[in-house]
């Protein structure tokens, strides 16, 4: 469905809930400079609920005024993660016919199940909540589908292959541009991350590793399993903003880094991506500030020993199963081998020194994560110890090749990360 409207309603499904109901309106107009300008306001009947909640904890609070936004080409923080990624928005030109659609079409034109608990249409009633998900044994047409589109080769929208691309079209909105959809097992749903022909490395056995290899170290994350479809392997990681229940899924509201830090996710806004202002964000929006702020740490100072400069905004996120906001379990952990030896970059500024990642630079600002001197310095040695002693052993674990495990290596804790004088000296 391709769109020229203006208006859509937003839907919320509210804690505890499988059925949506109506919060609001937003409107996506264009004001005198001729600049896309985003309008919402939530609904009286919604603000008069005694359950009513708000979609984020920083632009759109639970009040009565007419919230206005030119950010985003006019898209809220908290509607734009509940929109299609850069995969997602592939898949919708695709089954639209279209290679460009408006930024309201993109929201409208997104699946069920896409992140967090925001719906979108034209009708003041929300649609009842999508029952049936692809199931696992789908699994093997949605890799063939995806490798056609990620070749950028046509698709015929006849048959057999308009009802596979159907199926391709549910992806989520926070995930980046890998290939993916959403599948369903006995347990409930996972997004399905799946190989692409070009890569280096066995990436879906890779990520698994890395999961396995933050929890190891005291990370909160996303479970994940692996498949392998013919001979092709497939990373299962579980949606943790959905419950399975007996009358549906329950959905928890979610917002990204992106939303909470109010930027955008190009090169000229990164001077808000930065772990400090992030941390200070998070303070106040968490229910259980120290502990997330201390989780935060610990994923920054990991991502570092991985060589994960693909740490930006939309791969953190807040969750709220209930009225209370929470750090998200973390996802999208990936080591990228590099080249330099003395010096590596996070995406987002860690420390007094901006985005290098090294020991001395994450500890200049671990006061902001809620944690003492010496405590930190023990978060950092123990990581070290950890992720240098166990990374090949739980890459092997997972099934990764002795070969990726070769182009890999210089990825882990990398001879900069503690600096000269201390390696010096050790």
């Amino acid at each position: 469905m391709t769109s020229n409207d203006s208006e859509c309603f937003v839907y919320i499904t509210l804690p505890g809930q499988t059925e949506p109901v109506t919060a609001g309106k937003f409107v996506l107009t264009k004001n005198r400079q001729g600049i896309s300008l985003g309008k919402f306001i939530y609904g009286k009947s919604y603000l008069a609920r005694t359950d009513a909640v708000a979609f984020d904890p920083v632009e759109l609070k639970l009040t009565d005024r007419t919230y206005e936004t030119v950010a985003l080409k006019g898209i809220f923080g908290a509607l734009r993660d509940a929109g299609p990624d850069y995969w997602g928005r592939r898949i919708i030109e695709r089954h639209a016919g279209k290679a460009e659609l408006g930024e309201l079409d993109y929201l409208l034109n997104s699946p069920d199940d896409r992140a967090g608990a925001l719906g979108f249409g034209l009708n003041a009633t929300p649609p009842a909540p999508k029952r049936t998900f692809n199931q696992t044994l789908d699994l093997m047409r949605l890799q063939e589908v995806a490798d056609i589109i990620v070749r950028d080769e046509g698709l015929s929208l006849r048959g057999a292959e308009a009802q596979a691309l159907d199926l391709m079209l549910a992806g989520t909105s926070m995930g980046g541009a890998r290939p993916k959809a959403v599948v369903e097992d006995q347990s409930g749903l996972w997004l399905a991350k799946f190989n692409r022909p070009d890569d280096k490395w066995n990436v879906a056995r890779v990520e698994h590793a890395m999961l396995q290899l933050a929890r190891i170290c005291g990370l909160q994350t996303a479970e994940s399993k692996l498949t392998t479809i013919g001979d092709r392997d497939v990373l299962l990681v579980k949606r943790f903003d959905r419950e399975k229940t007996e009358g549906g899924y329950t959905r928890a509201r979610m917002i990204s880094a992106l939303t909470l830090l109010q930027t955008e996710d190009t090169h000229q806004s990164r001077d808000k991506w930065s772990y400090i202002l992030l941390v200070e964000e998070l303070r106040r929006a968490s229910a259980e500030a120290a502990s997330d702020a201390q989780e935060l740490f610990r994923r920054m100072c990991f991502n570092a020993l991985i060589s994960n400069n693909d740490d930006h905004p939309r791969n953190h996120a807040l969750l709220a199963k209930g009225a209370d906001w929470r750090l998200s379990p973390a996802y999208d952990l990936t080591p990228a081998p590099q080249i330099s030896q003395e010096r590596r970059d996070l995406a987002l500024v860690c420390g007094d020194q901006g985005r290098i990642a090294n020991a001395e630079n994450i500890l200049s600002q671990s006061a902001r994560f809620l944690l003492k001197e010496d405590q930190a310095n023990a978060v950092v040695q123990n990581m070290v110890k950890q992720v240098s002693t166990g990374w090949y052993s739980t890459m092997r674990a997972a099934g990764v090749s002795e070969r990726d495990c070769e182009i890999l290596k210089d990825a882990f804790v990398y001879p900069g990360f503690m600096g000269q004088d201390q390696q010096e000296s050790e």
